[in-house]
């Protein structure tokens, strides 16, 4: 998904800096703060949400020992790399903890902002938390570390179930984009169904399954249906898995939609016309919310993320805008959407956000 990012450092500092400017719908409000470069979240059985949190980089590198990302003018590489990625996990009033930290978190080239994956989302098994590593491996200045699913131990250590840096390299896709190739993938999103995670890659366009034994599997290969797609988002309704994607930068207005993967991978197209697809959550209802990161503008900008609800085949309804760079979102045990806003930037840090939007019922 590196053509995201694909803005400079300076303007994407600028612009989330002048958050607090962009005006919200009145049903969002501050749930926690604090947050670096916050991604995927799930309510765990606790009752309590848990934020994975891309990190701040690093300064190590592995150029000269690996291949490396792709460079500029299309990619972001050379990566560089440290272990400042998070798990925090949020009370019900809005206090923040650490679960696990000290994990991998890369940023990209100046070139491109230094903008950073770490931990990419969260979910939970038989009680036990798991998290989807993006931010690792060599190509990511790592060495020695590769991207994967993690068990969280119950006293903060860590442990990879499945190594998906590996499982890549042995198992290409079929079209992936070779002026954006990323080595050890950017894994973005993950979901659960009957005890098994399924996880979505952006840059090499697939959809795979994970037991907690550590077996994987490719279920869709998404590229060799839709091409270089960048598909990042997915839930799923209890039978079929729908995914949404990114596109390509700059923005077109009207490039995304949502794709229906069946267990067996057949893929078919079922809603159309939207914009930077970073997020998908089903209601009580089995309704299905659209979260759109940037709209109306060229590169990812602040105040311009939006959540959708589908009401039908070429129809939606407007949840909540004003969104700054939002990257994932979840339904809480009370009925509202919670969201990672202020998702994606370069350093200061800190400035990352847990969103409450209020749903009418």
């Amino acid at each position: 998904m590196n053509r995201y990012l694909s803005v400079s450092k300076i303007q994407i500092a600028v612009l989330l800096l002048a958050c607090s400017a962009w005006p919200q719908s009145a049903n969002v409000s501050i749930f926690a703060t604090g947050f670096n470069n916050p991604r995927g979240l799930k309510f765990g059985p606790d009752g309590n949400l848990y934020v994975a949190e891309g990190g701040a980089g690093g300064s190590l590198s592995t150029v000269g020992f690996c291949q490396q990302a792709a460079g500029p003018p299309a990619g972001p590489g050379p990566y560089s790399g440290g272990f400042t990625g998070r798990i925090s996990k949020v009370d019900a009033h809005g206090v923040v903890t650490t679960v696990a930290d000290h994990l991998p978190s890369s940023q990209t080239s100046p070139a491109f902002g230094s903008l950073v994956s770490g931990v990419a989302d969260v979910a939970f098994v038989d009680g036990n938390l798991y998290a989807l590593i993006a931010g690792a491996g060599c190509s990511h200045g790592l060495q020695g570390t590769s991207n994967g699913v993690i068990r969280v131990n119950s006293d903060g250590s860590t442990t990879q179930i499945a190594d998906l840096s590996a499982f890549q390299k042995n198992h290409p896709t079929k079209n992936p984009e070779p002026d954006d190739f990323e080595p050890d993938g950017t894994w973005y999103s993950m979901v659960t169904a009957n005890g098994i995670f399924y996880a979505i890659e952006p840059n090499h366009g697939e959809l795979d399954s994970i037991t907690t034994s550590g077996r994987i599997r490719r279920v869709s290969d998404i590229s060799n249906i839709q091409g270089h797609i960048v598909p990042t988002a997915i839930a799923y309704d209890g039978q079929n898995f729908l995914v949404g994607n990114l596109n390509t930068f700059p923005i077109r207005d009207g490039s995304s939609k949502i794709m229906k993967i069946t267990p067996t991978g057949t893929l078919t197209t079922v809603n159309i016309d939207f914009t930077t697809v970073l997020g998908l959550a089903f209601d009580s209802k089995g309704r299905l919310y659209v979260l759109e990161n940037t709209t109306g503008n060229q590169f990812p900008t602040p105040g311009t993320g939006k959540v959708l609800r589908i009401e039908g085949k070429h129809a939606y309804s407007v949840i909540a805008t004003g969104l700054s760079v939002p990257t994932a979102m979840t339904f809480g045990p009370d009925g509202n959407l919670y969201v990672s806003n202020v998702g994606f930037g370069p350093p200061p840090m800190g400035l990352g956000q847990v969103v409450k939007i209020t749903i009418k019922h």
